[in-house]
C-alpha cells in the first residue's frame, strides 16, 4: 500500500469521490484555487473546475444551510467550515436544519451532506482550537466521524459522503503532517465499528485522533514496564461501538477514556455512564478520564501544554490504576 499523509488521503478521497460521483461539490473559504488554509484540498479546483469547487463568503450559517438546501436537491456538498469551533457559528444551521429536518419532514428527503472540520491542535487560541465532539454527539440527527490515520482518514470520508445522512467529520490539525499506509481503490470504512489498536490485558484506554498518538507512545513506555494496555479507537462518536469498548473491559477490568476536550460532559463522561449502565460488573478498578479542565484554551504553548493530556499523563494513571 502507498504510503501518504492524513491531509493527502482527504484530498485523495475528495478526488475519488468527485470523479465517482457529479453530484459531489466541495466549497468553503479558499478552499478553491488556494486549495484550503491547510492545503489540504489543493488542486481539486483545477481538476473539476470552478462549478464543483468554489470558495464561499466567510458566513459559516450561509455555508452550511447552503449546504442543508444543496442536499435536500440532490447535490451531496462537502462543506469545509476553516475551524470546528465554527460549528456553533452556524449552529441553526448544523444542529437544527441539518441534523432535524428528515425527522421532523416525515424522511421525504435525504440530508447527504458532509461538513468537513478541522479540529484540535491547541494553540490556535480559544476560538480555533476545539474538539467539539461532544456537542456534536448530543445533537440528534448528526453522525460524527473522528479519523485517527490516513487510512482511516481517507475510507470515512468517502464513507461519509456516500452516506444519505449530514456527517460532522473532525480531522485533526496535528495530524495533517501523519504518514502511514493507505489502501488503493474503492476503500471505505464503516460507521460505527471501532478498532482496537493495541492489545493488552492490565488497561482499555479509549483514545482518538492525537490522543490516540500519545496513547500508543505512552503505551511502549509501559510495556517496558510489563503493563500491557489495550487501546480502542472509537473511529466514530455516532453512531458508536459500545460493543468493542465493553468487550475490552471484560478483559481488561479497567477503563481510562483520554480526550482533548472538556472534561464536563465530555465523551468521557458518556462512556463511564455507558459502562456504569451496561459493565459495572466487569469493572475491577475506578474509571478514569483524561481531559482539559473547564477553561478557554490558551495560544500560549507552555500553557497549552500544562492542560492538554500528555503522553506523561497518560503514563502516570495508568501507573496509578494499575498500583
Amino acid at each position: 500500500m502507498p504510503i501518504m499523509t492524513y491531509s493527502k488521503a482527504i484530498n485523495q478521497a475528495l478526488a475519488e469521490e468527485m470523479t465517482r460521483d457529479e453530484n459531489v461539490i466541495l466549497y468553503g473559504q479558499d478552499v478553491a484555487a488556494w486549495g484550503g488554509i491547510f492545503k489540504v484540498t489543493d488542486g481539486l479546483y483545477q481538476q473539476f473546475g470552478e462549478d464543483r469547487v468554489f470558495d464561499s463568503p466567510i458566513s459559516e450559517n450561509v455555508m452550511v444551510g447552503a449546504g442543508v438546501g444543496a442536499a435536500i436537491m440532490g447535490l451531496r456538498p462537502v462543506v469545509e467550515l476553516q475551524f470546528a469551533d465554527f460549528l456553533l457559528t452556524a449552529g441553526d444551521e448544523v444542529f437544527f436544519k441539518a441534523g432535524m429536518w428528515r425527522f421532523m419532514h416525515g424522511g421525504a428527503f435525504k440530508v447527504p451532506l458532509v461538513i468537513r472540520a478541522p479540529s484540535g491542535g491547541s494553540g490556535f487560541g480559544p476560538e480555533h482550537s476545539a474538539c467539539p465532539e461532544a456537542f456534536v454527539m448530543h445533537a440528534p440527527g448528526l453522525l460524527c466521524a473522528v479519523p485517527s490515520t490516513p487510512a482511516d482518514a481517507k475510507g470515512l470520508l468517502k464513507e461519509a459522503i456516500r452516506l444519505d445522512n449530514p456527517v460532522v467529520y473532525c480531522e485533526h490539525k496535528l495530524l495533517y503532517a501523519m504518514r502511514g499506509e493507505v489502501p488503493e481503490g474503492d476503500y471505505t470504512v464503516p460507521f460505527g465499528k471501532a478498532v482496537v489498536r493495541r492489545e493488552g490485558e492490565a488497561v482499555t484506554i479509549v483514545a482518538w485522533q492525537d490522543m490516540l498518538r500519545r496513547s500508543l507512545a505512552a503505551a511502549e513506555r509501559l510495556s517496558k514496564e510489563g503493563i500491557e494496555v489495550e487501546i480502542v479507537d472509537p473511529r466514530t462518536l455516532n453512531p458508536f461501538d459500545r460493543e468493542t469498548i465493553i468487550e475490552s473491559v471484560k478483559k481488561t477490568g479497567a477503563c481510562i477514556v483520554v480526550e482533548e476536550a472538556y472534561r464536563t460532559l465530555g465523551v468521557g463522561a458518556e462512556i463511564g455512564a455507558m459502562l456504569l449502565e451496561q459493565a459495572l460488573p466487569y469493572l475491577d478498578k475506578p474509571f478514569k478520564r483524561l481531559a482539559i479542565p473547564d477553561v478557554p484554551l490558551p495560544t500560549s504553548q507552555h500553557l497549552v501544554n500544562a492542560i492538554v493530556p500528555s503522553e506523561d499523563d497518560i503514563y502516570k494513571a495508568v501507573k496509578d490504576l494499575v498500583s
